[in-house]
This record gives C-alpha cells, structure tokens and sequence, in this order.
C-alpha cells in the first residue's frame, strides 16, 4: 500500500496561525473571567476551569503545531487528541456558563435563544453528537474519504476541524456542564457513551485486520494506529464517563425538585 505524508501542510505560516489563534483564545477567556468576576464579585469563576481549558489549549497545538510526525500512528494520536480529549477538557471549562455571566443582559438573552433553538438542541443531542462524532469515523476509514483527504492541505484541516467540533459536541452532550436544553437524563447519555465505546472498539478491531478498511497507509502503521485508537479511546471514554458521573448529583436535584414542589403548594 502507499504512504501518505501524514500531517501535511502544516508548514511555518500555519504554525504561527494556529498558536495566534490559541493564544487569542486564552487572551478571550481571561477577560472573561475578568469581566464576569467584576460582574458579580460574590460569585467566583473556579480556577480549575481555566486550568481545564488551557490544558485543552495544549492539547490542540500539541495536535495541530508543527513538526508534525508522520505516518497513521501518528494521524490517530491526533485524531485522539482532537476529537476526544481537547474536547473533554475545553467542554469541562463551561466556555458557554462563562461567556453567559460574563456578557451583559443582551447578549446573554442571544446565547440563551440560540442554545433553545431548535437546529442547537438538535445538534446537542447525545444521539446526534455521536454520529457526528463516533458515526463518521466509518464514512473516514471505510471508505476512499480519509486518502482523499491526507492528499490535500484542506482536506487536512477540515478533517480536524471534524474532530474537533464533533467531539465537543459529543462531550458536551454527554457530561457538559454548559446549559442543554432538551438534553435527556443520565441513562440516556450513558447508553449513547457505551455505543460509542462498542463502536470505536470495533472499527479500531476492523482496522487492526484489515477488515473492510481502505487506509494508504502500510500495515504495521495501520496496526499501530488501530491500537493507538483501541486503548486511547477507551481511556478518553472512562474519562468522559467519570466526567458524567461527577456531575450527577439525582438526590440533589430531586431535594431541588421536592422542595420546588412545596413552595409551589404555599
């Protein structure tokens, strides 16, 4: 099988363009920290969401800044870090909370239109989210997309712009802490992440054996990659899964629930 040269196009002035670009988004949620501090001084932001966002920050210019290693092993390291764990990490900082104590009035009444919009709630959808995410890897790897994509500089980025929107739709739809409206209970989202842990399983499985897959790549690269995917998205899975069950809080919510109900009968 032939070779192609993973991580092309990833010269100088995309380097410079992508730590601009990261670096701008670190630069935005400091004064928004900032602002929404100074909005409400009783209410602090918790520093482990800044924590948890620049680490997503690292892990996208790890993935996206050159010099960039070749070969499929390494396109899956990205994948893992593009589409699994800088999303968990950027999803974990609650950018949408923030920017929603941090914008005046009307422009939080926009953000919050837009998340009760029906295109949103569709988009955030654990079902939806997971075939974005998890879904297309089929459409990438079973078919000529993923050749067709490494050949050209753009087919590059757009593949990890993929990786990324999607997994942090998925992240968000299964354990963000952001505003979902619609978004189903805690089973629901359990059985969308074990799907999804089932799924990459068996393409990971596919792609160790060369079953149905159409990669350019040579096998033992196409092994490595497989197993790269194999055990990196169990344990990015686990993570997400902790994630969920962190946040789940039924006893609380019901005392909320209860006692919302008891105002309600005075």
């Amino acid at each position: 099988m032939t070779e192609h040269h993973h991580g092309a196009g990833t010269g100088l002035p995309q380097a410079v363009a992508v730590v601009l670009a990261l670096s701008a988004l670190a630069a935005l949620q400091h004064l928004a920290v900032r602002r929404a501090v100074r909005r409400n001084p009783a209410q602090k932001w918790p520093t482990w969401r800044t924590l948890s966002f620049v680490t997503g920050l690292i892990l996208l210019a790890v993935a996206l800044v050159p010099p960039a290693p070749t070969g499929f092993p390494a396109h899956m390291v990205g994948h893992m870090l593009l589409g699994m764990y800088a999303p968990l990490a950027l999803v974990l900082a609650a950018p949408v909370t923030l920017a929603l104590r941090a914008l005046p009035p009307a422009g939080a009444r926009r953000i919050t239109a837009v998340l009760h919009s029906p295109p949103a709630r569709l988009a955030a959808h654990p079902v939806s989210a997971l075939l974005l995410s998890t879904g297309s890897l089929a459409a990438l790897y079973f078919t000529p997309l993923y050749n067709t994509a490494m050949t050209h500089p753009a087919g590059h980025w757009l593949m990890a712009a993929h990786f990324l929107l999607s997994g942090c739709l998925f992240a968000h739809a299964v354990a963000g802490p952001d505003p979902a409206p619609g978004r189903p209970g805690v089973p629901a989202r359990l059985t969308c992440l074990g799907v999804a842990v089932a799924a990459h399983a068996l393409i990971a499985q596919a792609l160790y054996g060369g079953f149905l897959t159409d990669v350019h790549a040579p096998i033992d690269q196409v092994r490595r990659g497989a197993e790269v995917m194999y055990y990196g998205g169990d344990i990015a899975e686990l993570l997400l899964a902790a994630a969920l069950v962190t946040t789940w809080r039924p006893e609380r919510r019901g005392g909320v629930r209860a006692r919302s109900r008891t105002a309600a009968s005075l």
